[in-house]
Formats: structure tokens, C-alpha cells, sequence
């Protein structure tokens, strides 16, 4: 039929999984940063900024306080937006597993930061990680680790 409009719809095989937020709590002490080691997927084993999923109702600042001290122990003020990006994972058949949107969040520690972190919820460890360091990470390292961490060492310069 000429001139008929065709819309598409969504059809039953397009997953109804929409973006929801998460948070990474960015600790820096002198010249380190505050990294715990995965225990879960999807970055299992690998080293990345504490961090979670914003539970709903709950500022993402406070999310980000709240995933610092479940994973490290370690308590500190939320204070700035750093970075925004998506982490999208699809299963191995290409059907879209889940989309978060991931705020990174800087946090600063009370002084004295005389706390030592303790590994918990889903961190498997927790340490004290200088720059270079981080930059040697390679696959071991969750995405965008680095970027984030250069980032913040340029802007504190």
C-alpha cells in the first residue's frame, strides 16, 4: 500500500533493561588512591574505585559515602562530581545484560585520615595505590581507573 506509515515498535525480543545509576567514591590521600580488588561481576578480580549502585531515593553523594564505607570501612565527605560515563555489558548472544550510568565522585577523608581500610561487602581487598601504580595496572584494572586517576592528578596540580 502506497503512502501507508510504517512505526516500529518494540518487539519481544528487545530487553527491557533500562540505565540505572551507579557511583565510584574517589579517596585520595597524599599522592595514592584508595582501590579495592572486585570479588563479583562483572570486573571480578580486577582493581577499580569502591563503588555501587545508587539505591533509590538516596542522593548519589550519599551513595557514594555509603559504598566507601560497605567496601573500605573508611568514612569521607562526598565533595565533587568528577566524571560520568556508561558502563553497558552485554551478554555473549548480544543481548544487553546492563547499562549503568556510573557518577565518580570525589571524596575527601575528615583530618587526621589516620583510618586504616578494612575490605568488606563485595571488595575482596583494599589498599593504598600511588599513580604509578595504577598506570601499571593494565588488565587488571577496571575501566576508566586510569583516566580517572590522571584526571584528578592534573586537576590537583
Amino acid at each position: 500500500m502506497h503512502g501507508t506509515l510504517h512505526c516500529t515498535t518494540m518487539n519481544a525480543h528487545t530487553p527491557s533493561v533500562f540505565p540505572r545509576a551507579g557511583v565510584l567514591a574517589i579517596v585520595r590521600r597524599d599522592c595514592n588512591f584508595l582501590l579495592v580488588r572486585r570479588a563479583n561481576a562483572p570486573d571480578a578480580g580486577l582493581w577499580g574505585f569502591p563503588g555501587g549502585k545508587v539505591e533509590g531515593g538516596e542522593a548519589f553523594f550519599r551513595a557514594a559515602e555509603r559504598e566507601l564505607m560497605e567496601e573500605t570501612s573508611l568514612q569521607a565527605q562526598a565533595t565533587s562530581l568528577v566524571d560520568v560515563f556508561d558502563s553497558i555489558h552485554y551478554t555473549p548472544d548480544g543481548t544487553l545484560a546492563f547499562h549503568y550510568l556510573i557518577l565518580a565522585v570525589l571524596c575527601t577523608e575528615p583530618q587526621p585520615a589516620l583510618t586504616v581500610p578494612v575490605a568488606g561487602d563485595d571488595a575482596r581487598e583494599v589498599r593504598w595505590f600511588s599513580y604509578e601504580e595504577i598506570s601499571q595496572l593494565g588488565t587488571k584494572a577496571s575501566a576508566r581507573l586510569y583516566t580517572i586517576a590522571q584526571s584528578i592528578m592534573q586537576a590537583q596540580k
